[in-house]
């Protein structure tokens, strides 16, 4: 859902404006229903005495609802009586009504009704029921592709959407609510594990139709013969072994994308009809890498890029310690260079008590620097106040303040206000796609199935595809494209590390318009690839900008038919186009094009060290520049921002650097962030 006229609240170009005025939600999660009523008051003004400006409030279907259709807003499940207690003392609000919430409940934020029927229930490529596990027990995982849920939500949504609307910018502080929360088929990420309910399957047939616009395309596309459409089935196993079979794989997963994104059209279409029609709408994904994080990313069944045509913006969770800092990098980077406003809708405060390795308030200190270092312009801290199931949150349920975790969230909220956070933009000249073609193949050719991360298998294996758990059959391509496009993926991110180019992540689902923001896009590209993707490609360098990609000119459109729009203007000697073939070639190839397309380069004396640089879009001589050691040794650091520089202040400690030209030298602390303020000569 793009921006709207008639609308005060507009989000977009990394902003969100309400009535004109620019502001960034620096906030967090107060769960009102789990606190005495009594104490909301001075919870609501420690919080504020932080420096925060929002808060974010789950609304649990499970607490309210009394009986079907009926439900209990008194007490400490006053609402409306919080909301205008936050918007009494200034604060923004941000609802999330669910209906799922998580929120660490038994039933995930459902009435248990809704989950003991089974109708209601989605199932597994064996027809069996999709489970969560969870703590405390195990709960069915739901089917957004039933008429009857969106049925019985739409009696919750009744209740609560009466109640938001009176809060409603203009009327009130409410500004933006959530629509659903972390929709991931319920942690289930694998792709037999879900949704293969009848109403899911009929969305499928349906989707089909409308990719290829008939059956007889959809018939061609498959190789396959059926006489109607409902002869259709999806894939319940991975057993493909020839390049011709790899579109009924992928079409099951790029479905399962859809799934998503048109359950969240159908949430939110409800949610505006009862009144937040005014409001900024977005969605929350779980982080996309799975236990320890990754390089590349795995894309699928997420798409923000694509939701966000339905939604007004959508980001990544982030749950992480300081250790992970390519973790951190990489969630942040790829939310930056998709979202039209970077906003992180549950970074950690606290940890539940089932967490295997929660860190320490050291952490949280480091992964918030790390996070605004990437160009996040907006979060909610998940949790600011502790409660049943959370633990170590800055304030305690009764309203008393941990002191040091005070100190450090406030300090993390001035330097935002007092770095003008919001003015700057990342000096980022380079795109580099994941290609989603690629990872729809990766997630569709697994070959086992463990449970969910929810609870971290003690095997460390994960429930998302990776290079232990898919096939390694070649398909009759020269290489198995599941497992050569990590290489390669990992492969140019590492030489644009090491050439020392700013670089942000996106993927393949994203507008093509949006590439010309950026010099150079780099796109690892194999035997096969979409033909409208070629085409944009081709058309990109022709206007002026740089393209890298590699290790092939694909010779093959995503249907296996014969389609070389990219070799062919490779083969004609298109200057800006670059094909790099081997992984050696790779960083030579890479340098060669940013050079090629003017982008800035980054100096630094160690290769261990990150650097980011964010200019003010309102002052041409100011910068901020964040240098990073990610690592568990001290480093004596020179870094070059490639601008002379008259002064640096860190703006963390307030304390004056010397800049020497363009160089800034300091003595880095493991895992260690430095903020400079910078004004160049």
């Amino acid at each position: 859902m793009t921006n709207t006229t008639r609308r005060q609240i507009a989000v977009g170009d990394g902003r969100f404006v309400v009535g004109g005025e620019r502001r960034n939600l620096y906030g967090g999660a107060v769960h009102y229903w789990r606190l005495d009523r009594d104490k909301w008051s001075s919870i609501l003004d420690s919080v504020k005495s932080m420096g925060f400006n929002m808060i974010s409030i789950y609304m649990p279907w499970e607490i309210h609802e009394v009986a079907k259709g009926e439900f209990d807003f008194s007490g400490n499940k006053d609402i409306d009586a919080f909301m205008t207690l936050c918007e009494e003392k200034g604060l923004a609000i941000v609802a999330r009504p669910g209906p799922q919430i998580n929120s660490e409940l038994t039933w995930f934020g459902y009435p248990k009704r809704i989950l003991e029927n089974e109708r209601l229930h989605a199932r597994n490529a064996k027809g069996g029921r999709t489970v969560l596990t969870q703590v405390p027990k195990p709960i069915p995982a739901l089917n957004y592709a039933a008429d009857e849920f969106f049925e019985e939500t739409a009696l919750w949504y009744d209740a609560i959407c009466a109640i938001l609307a009176k809060h409603a910018y203009p009327n009130g502080g409410l500004v933006a609510a959530q629509v659903d929360n972390e929709m991931a088929y319920f942690f289930c990420i694998n792709a037999y594990a879900a949704d293969f309910s009848e109403a899911s399957l009929k969305n499928y047939r349906t989707f089909l139709l409308g990719k290829y616009g008939s059956l007889e395309a959809v018939k061609a596309a498959h190789r396959i013969d059926v006489a109607g459409l409902d002869e259709i089935d999806p894939p319940r196993r991975f057993s493909a072994d020839a390049a011709e079979q790899v579109p009924q794989y992928a079409d099951w997963i790029e479905y399962r994308e859809t799934y998503l994104i048109d359950s969240m059209e159908r949430l939110a279409s409800m949610m505006r009809e009862r009144g937040l029609d005014q409001i900024a709408l977005f969605h929350n994904y779980p982080h996309p890498l799975g236990p320890g994080g990754a390089a590349s990313g795995f894309t699928t069944p997420f798409n923000i890029a694509k939701l966000e045509e339905k939604l007004d913006f959508v980001g990544f969770d982030i749950y992480s310690r300081k250790e992970l800092y390519g973790h951190v990098k990489t969630v942040g980077s790829y939310v930056v260079g998709t979202s039209r406003y970077p906003y992180i809708p549950e970074f950690i405060a606290g940890v539940w008590p089932w967490y295997l390795h929660p860190g320490e308030l050291y952490d949280e200190e480091f992964v918030t620097k790390a996070a605004l270092a990437q160009g996040i312009k907006g979060f909610s801290r998940y949790m600011l106040v502790e409660r049943d199931r959370w633990l170590d949150s800055p304030v305690r349920r009764d309203g008393r303040v941990r002191e040091d975790h005070a100190a450090m969230f406030g300090a993390a909220n001035r330097m935002q206000v007092a770095g003008r956070f919001a003015d700057l933009h990342r000096d980022s000249s380079v795109l580099l796609l994941a290609n989603r073609e690629y990872d729809r193949l990766e997630a569709a050719s697994v070959l086992v199935s463990f449970p969910g991360d929810f609870l971290e298998t003690p095997s460390g294996f994960s429930e998302y595809a990776n290079p232990l758990t898919i096939s390694e059959d070649t398909l009759g391509f020269e290489k198995a494209p599941q497992l050569e496009k990590s290489e390669w993926f990992t492969r140019f991110h590492g030489s644009l590390v090491s050439s020392g180019h700013d670089f942000v992540l996106s993927d393949t689902a994203l507008d093509p318009q949006r590439w010309g923001d950026f010099k150079v896009v780099v796109l690892t590209t194999l035997d096969y690839l979409d033909a409208d993707l070629q085409r944009a490609l081709v058309a990109y360098a022709a206007t002026g900008g740089t393209v890298v990609v590699g290790p092939r000119a694909p010779r093959l459109d995503s249907i296996m038919r014969p389609c070389t729009i990219l070799a062919d203007a490779i083969a004609a000697g298109a200057e800006r186009i670059h094909l790099a073939s081997t992984t050696e070639d790779a960083s030579a190839i890479v340098m060669r094009a940013c050079a090629q397309a003017g982008v800035a380069t980054i100096g630094k004396n160690d290769q261990r060290l990150d650097v980011i640089v964010h200019s003010d879009r309102e002052d041409a001589t100011r910068k901020v520049v964040f240098v990073v050691n990610p690592t568990a040794e001290a480093i004596e650091a020179r870094v070059s921002v490639g601008a002379e520089l008259a002064s640096a202040t860190e703006l963390w400690s307030g304390e004056a650097a010397s800049p020497v030209g363009d160089v800034i030298a300091c003595s880095m602390k493991p895992y260690s962030i430095h903020v400079y303020e910078c004004q160049t000569a």
